[in-house]
Protein backbone atom coordinates (compact mmCIF):
# COMPACT_ATOMS: atom_id res chain seq x y z
CA UNK A 1 0.00 0.00 0.00
CA UNK A 2 1.52 3.44 0.81
CA UNK A 3 5.52 3.63 -0.06
CA UNK A 4 7.81 6.51 0.61
CA UNK A 5 7.81 8.92 -2.04
CA UNK A 6 4.61 7.45 -3.29
CA UNK A 7 1.81 10.14 -4.33
CA UNK A 8 -0.54 10.04 -1.38
CA UNK A 9 0.96 8.44 1.17
CA UNK A 10 -0.26 9.67 4.11
CA UNK A 11 -3.53 10.39 3.14
CA UNK A 12 -6.19 7.95 4.46
CA UNK A 13 -5.95 4.54 2.41
CA UNK A 14 -9.52 3.73 2.82
CA UNK A 15 -10.69 3.77 -0.42
CA UNK A 16 -8.38 2.43 -2.83
CA UNK A 17 -7.89 4.18 -6.22
CA UNK A 18 -9.86 7.12 -4.91
CA UNK A 19 -7.74 10.52 -4.39
CA UNK A 20 -8.63 13.49 -2.92
CA UNK A 21 -8.71 16.08 0.14
CA UNK A 22 -9.49 14.93 3.31
CA UNK A 23 -12.06 16.70 5.82
CA UNK A 24 -9.57 18.53 7.71
CA UNK A 25 -8.12 20.14 4.50
CA UNK A 26 -11.17 20.76 3.50
CA UNK A 27 -11.84 22.67 6.35
CA UNK A 28 -8.13 24.54 6.66
CA UNK A 29 -9.25 25.96 3.08
CA UNK A 30 -12.57 26.96 4.07
CA UNK A 31 -11.12 28.83 7.14
CA UNK A 32 -8.44 30.80 5.14
CA UNK A 33 -10.87 31.79 2.57
CA UNK A 34 -13.33 33.28 5.00
CA UNK A 35 -10.38 35.26 6.06
CA UNK A 36 -9.64 36.71 3.11
CA UNK A 37 -13.02 37.50 2.23
CA UNK A 38 -14.10 39.36 5.52
CA UNK A 39 -10.52 41.37 5.09
CA UNK A 40 -11.70 42.26 1.35
CA UNK A 41 -15.10 43.50 2.92
CA UNK A 42 -13.80 45.61 6.05
CA UNK A 43 -11.28 47.12 3.11
CA UNK A 44 -13.87 48.53 0.57
CA UNK A 45 -16.04 49.56 3.97
CA UNK A 46 -13.81 51.09 4.60
CA UNK A 47 -13.21 52.51 1.45
CA UNK A 48 -16.34 54.07 0.90
CA UNK A 49 -16.22 55.51 4.49
CA UNK A 50 -13.14 57.61 3.52
CA UNK A 51 -15.21 58.22 0.08
CA UNK A 52 -17.63 59.49 1.64
CA UNK A 53 -15.37 62.02 4.08
CA UNK A 54 -13.56 62.78 1.39
CA UNK A 55 -16.88 64.52 -0.08
CA UNK A 56 -18.29 65.98 2.88
CA UNK A 57 -15.26 68.00 3.08
CA UNK A 58 -15.08 68.97 -0.66
CA UNK A 59 -18.47 70.13 -0.32
CA UNK A 60 -17.79 72.08 3.37
CA UNK A 61 -14.82 73.46 1.80
CA UNK A 62 -17.13 74.52 -1.45
CA UNK A 63 -19.20 76.39 1.11
CA UNK A 64 -16.52 78.08 2.77
CA UNK A 65 -14.96 79.35 -0.18
CA UNK A 66 -18.38 80.62 -1.19
CA UNK A 67 -19.28 82.22 1.76
CA UNK A 68 -15.99 84.01 1.89
CA UNK A 69 -16.58 85.44 -1.87
CA UNK A 70 -20.09 86.88 -0.65
CA UNK A 71 -18.34 89.14 1.62
CA UNK A 72 -17.99 92.23 -1.48
CA UNK A 73 -17.36 95.34 1.30
CA UNK A 74 -16.24 93.92 3.86
CA UNK A 75 -17.09 95.64 7.49
CA UNK A 76 -16.55 93.80 10.87
CA UNK A 77 -19.26 91.41 11.81
CA UNK A 78 -20.09 87.41 12.98
CA UNK A 79 -22.77 85.69 10.83
CA UNK A 80 -23.83 82.47 11.18
CA UNK A 81 -26.33 80.03 9.41
CA UNK A 82 -27.08 76.31 8.18
CA UNK A 83 -26.38 74.30 4.86
CA UNK A 84 -27.73 70.97 4.72
CA UNK A 85 -25.91 69.31 7.03
CA UNK A 86 -23.48 71.80 7.79
CA UNK A 87 -23.24 74.69 9.80
CA UNK A 88 -20.83 77.87 8.58
CA UNK A 89 -19.82 80.90 10.99
CA UNK A 90 -17.83 83.83 9.08
CA UNK A 91 -15.98 86.33 11.19
CA UNK A 92 -14.65 89.70 9.40
CA UNK A 93 -12.63 91.67 11.83
CA UNK A 94 -10.29 94.79 11.35
CA UNK A 95 -6.30 94.11 11.34
CA UNK A 96 -4.35 96.52 12.19
CA UNK A 97 -1.99 98.20 9.87
CA UNK A 98 0.50 100.34 11.54
CA UNK A 99 2.95 100.07 8.53
CA UNK A 100 0.31 101.54 6.27
CA UNK A 101 0.05 104.32 8.58
CA UNK A 102 1.89 107.87 7.92
CA UNK A 103 2.34 110.40 11.02
CA UNK A 104 -0.84 111.91 11.15
CA UNK A 105 -1.75 111.31 8.40
CA UNK A 106 -5.31 108.76 8.03
CA UNK A 107 -3.90 105.01 6.46
CA UNK A 108 -5.74 104.90 2.50
CA UNK A 109 -6.26 101.45 2.82
CA UNK A 110 -7.80 99.10 5.50
CA UNK A 111 -6.68 95.04 5.62
CA UNK A 112 -10.02 92.72 7.17
CA UNK A 113 -9.46 89.26 8.04
CA UNK A 114 -12.10 87.27 6.77
CA UNK A 115 -12.69 83.71 8.39
CA UNK A 116 -14.94 81.18 7.34
CA UNK A 117 -15.35 77.79 9.85
CA UNK A 118 -17.54 75.01 8.38
CA UNK A 119 -18.73 72.02 10.58
CA UNK A 120 -20.47 68.70 10.35
CA UNK A 121 -20.71 65.61 12.49
CA UNK A 122 -20.15 67.21 15.37
CA UNK A 123 -15.81 66.93 14.94
CA UNK A 124 -15.19 67.64 11.82
CA UNK A 125 -14.69 71.00 10.62
CA UNK A 126 -12.66 73.09 7.58
CA UNK A 127 -11.76 77.16 7.83
CA UNK A 128 -10.83 79.00 5.37
CA UNK A 129 -9.00 82.27 6.26
CA UNK A 130 -7.93 85.58 3.83
CA UNK A 131 -6.81 88.92 4.15
CA UNK A 132 -9.05 91.51 1.98
CA UNK A 133 -7.57 95.18 1.34
CA UNK A 134 -10.14 98.05 0.94
CA UNK A 135 -9.98 101.58 0.70
CA UNK A 136 -10.93 103.95 3.63
CA UNK A 137 -13.95 105.76 3.81
CA UNK A 138 -12.78 109.06 4.07
CA UNK A 139 -9.98 110.75 1.90
CA UNK A 140 -9.57 108.03 -0.12
CA UNK A 141 -11.23 107.42 -3.33
CA UNK A 142 -13.71 104.91 -4.01
CA UNK A 143 -12.41 101.98 -6.35
CA UNK A 144 -13.67 102.09 -10.14
CA UNK A 145 -14.02 99.58 -12.34
CA UNK A 146 -13.52 100.40 -16.20
CA UNK A 147 -16.16 99.81 -17.92
CA UNK A 148 -15.96 97.79 -22.01
CA UNK A 149 -18.44 99.08 -23.89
Amino acid sequence: MGHRGEVGAGRAQGFPGREGFTLLEVLVALAILSLAVVAAIQGFTQGLRLLKLAGDHQRATLIADQKTREVVEPSESREQGKEGVFTWERTTTLVETPELQTAGILARWRVYQIAVRVSWDDRRQVTIETLRTVPSQAGAAPATRARRP
